[in-house]
């Protein structure tokens, strides 16, 4: 099922206090915000360099450690220990029971979930604003790029965030493996923030923007990318079904004909963004994923030969 993933553009209070927000246009600030486009744009190299490294040697140390179990004979006759306590041996039997996508998708809501805990606490706040909420104004650029791909301050943007992700982690993982699907969603987190700077820059429209949609619309381009006949509903209109291909390019008009009009309710530019990079993703990704091959090789080298 299909719903509208939100990455929200919103502006604190004037003044000291940072107890609440509202939808809009930020005040002009006095710090010049096209002074930071270099930093953003290596940051979002370095941290796409850093996923796709990390994957690579994520899967291979799976591969690696199956075929040390495989070749250790004794480990696969001893019997499983079981957790000790009620309550750990259900948490282990239902982790057990979730598909990989599912475990996948539980430790990105425990950190989004974790975070929105963390805007409500009032003392937190002002390093909440600083750190999880991305504004080419402001002093700290880099870090709220990923950091604000986790936040979201209010429940209903945080729910219908999580939901949509929930709904194509499955196929997405099932489609290009965990260690590729979290690369992917980390970079394009990054990705859509840096779209969303260079527009806010490029036409004095500053605003701060939070949420995993950028990332999510990456997921969702590169499904329906991927698999463009997959049918598709919306959520409290499931009789209405389309393909994906009619979605995405739906959605690419509507974030194109916002930034172009300039809607303010959602960030757009990083929509746009994030769902650029998932159909880029779809076409040339695993091509790109295939060149691992000279690091994976060097690492194994580095590693050695498994042994019992």
């Amino acid at each position: 099922m299909l719903s509208l993933a939100q990455r929200r553009l919103f502006r604190p209070p004037c003044g000291g206090h940072l107890r609440f927000f509202r939808m809009g246009k930020v005040a002009p600030s006095s710090e010049n915000p096209s002074r930071n486009i270099l930093k953003p744009v290596l940051f979002t190299g370095v941290v796409g360099s850093t996923c796709f490294v990390g994957a690579s040697l994520w899967q291979y140390e799976g591969l690696r450690s199956k075929v040390i179990q495989r070749q250790d004979f004794s480990t696969l006759l001893q019997p499983r220990v079981r957790k000790t306590g009620t309550f750990r041996q259900h948490v282990n039997g239902w982790w057990n029971n979730l598909t990989e996508g599912q475990r996948i998708f539980v430790p990105i809501l425990a950190c989004n979930v974790a975070i929105f805990c963390a805007w409500q606490l009032p003392r937190l706040q002002p390093f909440m604003y600083r750190f999880f909420s991305a504004d080419p104004a402001q002093r700290a650029v880099c870090w709220p790029m990923l950091l604000s791909t986790f936040s979201h301050q209010s429940a209903f943007h945080l729910a219908t965030n999580m939901f949509v992700l929930h709904s194509f982690c499955s196929g997405a993982v099932a489609s290009l493996g965990k260690e590729q699907f979290l690369g992917l969603y980390l970079t394009s987190g990054v990705v859509s923030s840096l779209v969303s700077h260079l527009y806010k820059v490029s036409t004095k429209f500053p605003g701060r923007s939070l949420g995993a949609s950028g990332a999510i619309m990456a997921i969702l381009g590169y499904v329906c990318t991927a698999h463009p006949d997959i049918r598709l509903s919306i959520i409290f209109l499931p009789q209405f079904n389309f393909t994906g291909e009619m979605a995405i390019k739906c959605l690419l008009l509507m974030d194109s004909v916002g930034m172009v009009l300039r809607w303010r309710f959602f960030d757009h530019a990083a929509h746009l963004g994030g769902a650029l990079f998932g159909i880029f993703w779809a076409m040339y990704g695993q091509g790109l994923w295939m060149k691992r091959e000279v690091l994976v090789t060097w690492w194994h080298n580095q590693r050695g030969v498994p042994s019992k």
